[in-house]
C-alpha cells in the first residue's frame, strides 16, 4: 500500500525576497519521511490573499495532508488564517478556548493581551488547535490542512505536536554511494539498474573536487533487503 501523500506550502514575502532562508521545509521533509508520508510538493507564495487561498485549495484536493508555515501573527500581514478560513467556507473570529490559552500566556508574563495579539486567536469555525508549548498562540488544523507558524523553533514543535495524530506509512530508507567518475560514465549503469529495481527510487547528485568529477548515488526505498541488493549490484557492475 503506497504511503500517505503530503505537500507543503510556506508562505510569506520575506521567503521569496531572500531576507530570511527557509529551514522549515528541510525539517518537515525529514519528519515525514521518518513518519512514512511522502512529501511529494512544496510551493512558495508571497503575502497575497488570492494566491495563498488559490494555493491551499489546489494543494488539499490533490494530497492527503497540508503543511502550511507562516502568516499567522499579530500584524497585519499575518493573513494566513483568513485566507484558510475562506478556502474551506468557513467562519472566522476569536475564539474562546484561544482566547484563553493567550490570556494565561500574557498575564503570565505580564504583558496586554491586547488587540493585535489578539489576532492570534482568530481560528475558523471547525478547526482543532495544534499545540504550541514554545510561545503558546495555537496553530490549527482545518480538513486536511495544517497550519502553522513561520519561526522555525515554534513550527517544529508544532509538527511534534501534529504527527503522532496522522497515518504514516513504511518509513523511507536509503543508502549512499560515492563514485569517484562523471555521470557521463555511469548513467546506462543506473539506467539499468532503475529498470531492475523499479520499487525503488534511484538519483544520482554530481559533485566536484578539485577538478575531479564524481556523483553520490542514492538508492531509496521502504524494504531494506531491496536497496541491500540494489546496492550489491551497482557497486559490482562499477567494480568498486
Amino acid at each position: 500500500m503506497a504511503n500517505p501523500t503530503a505537500a507543503m506550502l510556506v508562505i510569506g514575502d520575506e521567503i521569496l525576497s531572500g531576507r530570511t532562508r527557509d529551514a522549515n521545509m528541510h525539517y518537515l521533509a525529514g519528519e515525514l519521511t521518518k513518519h512514512g508520508i511522502d512529501l511529494n510538493e512544496v510551493r512558495i507564495v508571497s503575502d497575497d490573499a488570492s494566491a495563498i487561498e488559490a494555493a491551499v485549495k489546489a494543494l488539499s484536493g490533490s494530497y492527503d495532508n497540508v503543511f502550511t508555515s507562516g502568516g499567522i501573527g499579530p500584524t497585519h500581514d499575518d493573513i494566513t488564517a483568513d485566507c484558510i478560513a475562506r478556502a474551506f467556507g468557513a467562519h472566522i473570529d476569536v475564539r474562546d478556548d484561544a482566547r484563553a490559552l493567550l490570556q494565561a500566556h500574557y498575564d503570565k508574563s505580564g504583558l496586554k493581551l491586547n488587540e493585535a495579539r489578539l489576532r492570534m486567536a482568530r481560528i475558523p469555525d471547525g478547526a482543532v488547535l495544534i499545540d504550541n508549548p514554545v510561545s503558546t498562540a495555537p496553530g490549527f488544523t482545518i480538513g486536511n490542512v495544517h497550519v502553522m507558524a513561520g519561526v522555525p523553533s515554534v513550527f517544529q514543535a508544532m509538527v511534534a505536536s501534529v504527527l503522532p495524530k496522522l497515518t504514516g506509512g513504511s518509513p523511507l530508507l536509503s543508502q549512499t554511494l560515492r563514485v569517484d567518475r562523471g555521470e557521463g560514465d555511469i548513467a546506462a549503469t543506473l539506467a539499468s539498474l532503475a529498470d531492475a529495481y523499479d520499487d525503488l527510487s534511484i538519483g544520482c547528485y554530481p559533485f566536484q573536487i578539485n577538478g575531479a568529477f564524481g556523483a553520490n548515488v542514492v538508492i531509496r526505498g521502504a524494504e531494506g533487503t531491496r536497496i541491500d541488493a540494489a546496492m550489491t549490484q551497482l557497486a559490482k557492475e562499477l567494480d568498486l
